[in-house]
């Protein structure tokens, strides 16, 4: 009696130790007696102990950080660069057997390709273009992960480092900029008041003694305080003026 309580105290033990569970977002790798023996689908699951193990992979969208990498471009100016790049499991069995980590590998083939294409590529290109160059960094990875059911959903570019003698240099380049800007701005202004003036001045002029009236206008604008004294040399179609209004 002593004996079967003993089986099945045992036997309990192994049932509670063979149990597994596997998340939604997790695939079961199991290997039998160090051999591969399957995928398992989330769920409760069941490894024989000592026989079998069992290890789990994330399939889930996963982000890995790219260091800044120092990188001397095509027209020869050392950069700083850093990317982030999604990736997914989309084959657990290869991510298990075919390398020992990989997502550590995934990241060392995001640098190399990240310092390869940003080496290839001016440094206008790799501020303009970012997007590019993050396309062509995907393709190269995606491809060189594939082995290992990795699919490379993404690369971004984060940051580009300049040297400091460069932004300074950048800097200057953007006010020169801006004052050039300004300028233009303020000559098309001037232009514009000049063709205003011009156009009225022609109206005037076609209006007999508009000119002088206006001129009139001009100095009563001009002699606002009773104690202002202001010496006008006026020409001499204003003695006229009376004559002109009363015509």
């Amino acid at each position: 009696m002593e004996f079967m309580s003993f089986l099945l105290f045992m036997g309990l033990i192994v049932a509670i130790a063979s149990i597994r569970i596997v998340d939604q977002y997790e695939r079961g790798v199991v290997l039998t007696l160090g051999k591969f023996s399957g995928v398992r689908e989330p769920g409760l699951r069941f490894v024989v102990p000592l026989i079998q193990k069992m290890i789990k992979v994330d399939i889930r969208s996963t982000p890995i950080d790219v260091p800044k990498q120092e990188v001397i471009t095509k027209d020869n100016v050392t950069v700083g660069v850093d990317a982030v790049v999604y990736f997914r499991v989309i084959a657990a069995s290869k991510a298990v057997l075919e390398t020992t980590n990989y997502i550590y590998a995934t990241s060392q083939f995001a640098q190399a390709a990240l310092r390869d294409v940003a080496g290839n590529a001016d440094m206008d290109e790799l501020l303009s273009k970012r997007d590019v160059i993050s396309q062509q960094i995907k393709e190269i990875v995606d491809a060189e992960t594939d082995k290992w059911g990795i699919d490379v959903e993404n690369v971004k570019i984060q940051n580009i480092e300049l040297p400091g003698d460069m932004k300074r240099a950048m800097a200057k380049q953007a006010e020169a900029e801006r004052e050039r800007r300004a300028v233009i701005i303020t000559a098309e202004g001037e232009k514009a008041a000049a063709a205003a003036v011009a156009e009225a001045a022609q109206m005037l002029s076609k209006i007999p003694g508009g000119i002088n009236i206006r001129t009139l206008q001009t100095l009563e604008k001009i002699a606002v305080e009773p104690s202002q004294k202001t010496l006008v040399i006026l020409p001499s179609e204003l003695t006229n003026l009376k004559s002109i209004l009363t015509k």
